[in-house]
């Protein structure tokens, strides 16, 4: 039930502030109007034009990056998955009397890992202990495997087994780094600030109605609010509505023909 309060939490808080923006915009507008009616609307347009085409752009270009990321980022699940299901079919390579042992740390170790994805980000925890256990497995797992490798003596069985297994223990980082990969801060404020100052706009070019335009002040500010949550959504899979959780399954599938 959290996963739903907290999106809305956050598009209801931006979509108050960028209402709040559009109101003072307005009153600015009407201000302007009494003091000085003939320059208050001098060059409007022309700035209206510069600050919603930027606005555009950001958008776009953060929407873009963030839905490339939330892609790469699936596709780095079925990296793993493939990664372990091959490490896993090549321990048939290593003497038979240590198949037994091996084959059961990596059944551990796929459990560890799925523990550790499900436990993101409701029990911290429960990550760090699935973290620390995943960690001591690859290492017990690559001495295994390297003995059982002295012990076959085959260069041909050395070289599939351990490089299958250096891309299994490698894809970890290359997720976990995958993570923390997105645009900086200073992109998200400029995203904000560019989003508050079109609200005030949208609030100053309605200063000459008598009425307020509820529908137009909501409209503006929950599409707005939506665009922007959407964003954040898309760069953290795991924590809000939009999540990669789904894709999770391959690793199961994997798990399940172990």
């Amino acid at each position: 039930m959290i996963h739903f309060l907290i999106p809305a939490a956050i598009v209801a808080a931006m979509c108050a502030l960028l209402m709040l923006m559009i109101e003072l915009g307005r009153r600015f507008g009407i201000y302007r109007k009494k003091d000085d009616p003939d320059a208050a609307d001098a060059g409007i347009s022309t700035v209206d034009g510069a600050i919603y085409g930027l606005l555009g752009l950001v958008i776009a270009f953060t929407f873009s990056g963030a839905a490339t990321r939330f892609d790469h980022r699936r596709d780095l699940v079925t990296q793993e998955a493939n990664a372990i299901g091959t490490a896993f079919l090549r321990v048939d390579l290593l003497p038979p009397a240590m198949q037994p042992a091996v084959k059961q740390d990596y059944r551990d170790y796929l459990d560890t890992r799925l523990a550790y994805y499900r436990a993101i980000p409701d029990d911290p925890q429960g990550r760090r202990a699935a973290e620390t256990k995943f960690k001591a497995l690859q290492g017990k797992i690559w001495s295994e495997s390297v003995a059982a490798c002295k012990e076959a003596g085959s260069p041909a069985a050395t070289s599939l087994v351990l490089a299958s297994l250096n891309d299994m223990i490698d894809i970890t980082t290359t997720r976990a780094v995958a993570t923390e990969m997105h645009p900086p801060l200073a992109i998200f404020l400029a995203l904000l600030a560019l989003a508050l100052t079109g609200a005030f706009l949208a609030g100053y070019g309605a200063a000459g109605a008598k009425r307020r335009n509820w529908t137009h002040m909501f409209i503006f500010a929950g599409v707005m609010s939506l665009a922007i949550y959407m964003i954040l959504d898309l760069e953290f899979p795991r924590l809000g509505l939009i999540r990669v959780n789904a894709i999770d399954h391959v690793l199961q599938d994997t798990r399940n023909t172990m």
